[in-house]
């Protein structure tokens, strides 16, 4: 069994044991969604709130170690699979991120949900950026353009190039900590342009 299993799935368990742990302290209505400003906007069920998201992980791990099992390409996927497996466990390890905040949030403490979230929102994007640029042709993982699926040259220059307007987007998104309000702004700007100037991109590219 790979190491990523284990390691997410200890995880996993730690943000179950955690949520039944606080349960009888968090109030019957917890906060579960907030604006771009940081300000709680949406609230559910306590027993929703502290089991959602360890059981959305879940889900996400089962599916993580299908997808190098069914995809046409898996022999693709193999080639990164370190890279990939890097890759799981810190999806697993940022929505528990997320849990946590939102435990804590709902026994009181006070902070604002969107600059909690920024550094780790740009180690991930940063770590995309290496995933990407490493990245083999495959149907599940990467920049998975009609154009990028239909040419090896293309799908590496698409995602050479990729991964480094991923790493810096990765990079914004922690400089957006100093900037209050507008932090938000720091991550959706440059993930957007990333994302669209790689679509035409690798449009291009195969064009030639």
């Amino acid at each position: 069994m790979r190491k990523c299993l284990w390691i997410s799935l200890v995880i996993i368990i730690l943000s179950f044991l955690v949520s039944i742990w606080l349960y009888p302290q968090l109030p019957e209505r917890m906060p579960s969604h907030w604006n771009a400003k940081g300000d709680v906007d949406g609230y559910m069920p306590k027993t929703w709130a502290l089991f959602m998201l360890p059981i959305v992980n879940l889900g996400l791990l089962a599916l993580f170690l299908i997808i190098p099992v069914i995809d046409p390409l898996k022999h693709n996927i193999r080639k990164f699979m370190r890279y990939y497996d890097g890759m799981v466990v810190l999806i697993i390890a940022f929505m528990t991120y997320v849990h946590i905040l939102t435990l804590a949030y709902g026994l009181g403490v006070q902070f604002s949900m969107v600059l909690a979230m920024m550094p780790a929102l740009g180690f991930l994007f940063y770590y995309m950026g290496i995933l990407t640029e490493n990245a083999k042709r495959n149907w599940f993982v990467g920049i998975r353009t009609p154009w990028t699926l239909s040419s090896e040259k293309v799908w590496n220059k698409t995602h050479k190039k990729g991964g480094k307007l991923f790493k810096a987007s990765g990079v914004i998104a922690v400089i957006g900590v100093l900037f209050g309000d507008l932090a938000i702004w720091f991550v959706l700007v440059p993930v957007l342009l990333s994302t669209a100037y790689l679509v035409v991109y690798s449009y291009f590219e195969y064009r030639k």
